[in-house]
């Protein structure tokens, strides 16, 4: 069987999304990271959720900031809330799933601190939560959301930032959203560093 078709098929499309998508991303990714940047100058941290491939992203961007995106460059305050195990299926068991990350919102969030929520997919109802929470610990959002996801976008308030993606197939929503994250990185280290220690 022959998958050249496929194969070129996905990448067009991508290279479609990505064409049609900058000029509606550029300045809400531009205002995400200043968002971070001023938190983080504030001594504050970054929160971030998603669920299944959303988890993932949401730690790649917290590795991104405690280790770094492209140069070397201090540690930077940032912290998936997808990423201890235990901690999850505890509060899932004890309190439902819908709490998984509101819980540890209420716990660990702080104000001034921001909230990454990440949703390539529908609105579940754990993020609709944990933007909730984050409200009420007087956090700041930046929601990185989809075409199918209006439950997600109608709670963004006016200080927050929300990254609409406008593809319909999900996997180009997820890079998409991962274009935006390296994008808020590369932002936030050229804000706070420079051209520290780039050649």
């Amino acid at each position: 069987m022959d998958y050249y078709q496929i194969i070129a098929d996905n990448f067009e499309s991508t290279i479609q999304t990505i064409a049609m998508s900058v000029d509606q991303l550029a300045d809400p990714i531009a205002r995400a990271s200043q968002l971070m940047v001023e938190a983080l100058l504030e001594d504050r941290k970054i929160l971030a959720c998603g669920n299944g491939v959303d988890a993932a992203l949401a730690q790649l961007f917290s590795s991104l900031l405690l280790s770094r995106y492209e140069y070397e460059r201090p540690a930077l305050p940032a912290m998936a809330l997808t990423g201890d195990g235990a901690s999850l299926t505890a509060i899932a068991q004890s309190s439902g799933l819908g709490e998984t990350y509101s819980r540890q919102l209420r716990a660990i969030g702080q104000p001034g601190d921001i909230l990454l929520c990440i949703s390539s997919a529908g609105g579940a109802s754990n993020l609709l939560r944990a933007v909730q929470a984050a409200h009420a610990r007087n956090m700041a959002v930046v929601a990185l959301s989809n075409s199918s996801d209006s439950e997600l976008g109608n709670l963004i308030r006016a200080e927050d930032v929300e990254l609409y993606i406008q593809a319909t197939r999900q996997p180009r929503v997820v890079e998409m959203h991962t274009m935006a994250i390296h994008c808020i990185c590369e932002l936030i280290d050229h804000s706070l560093f420079g051209s520290y220690n780039q050649e």
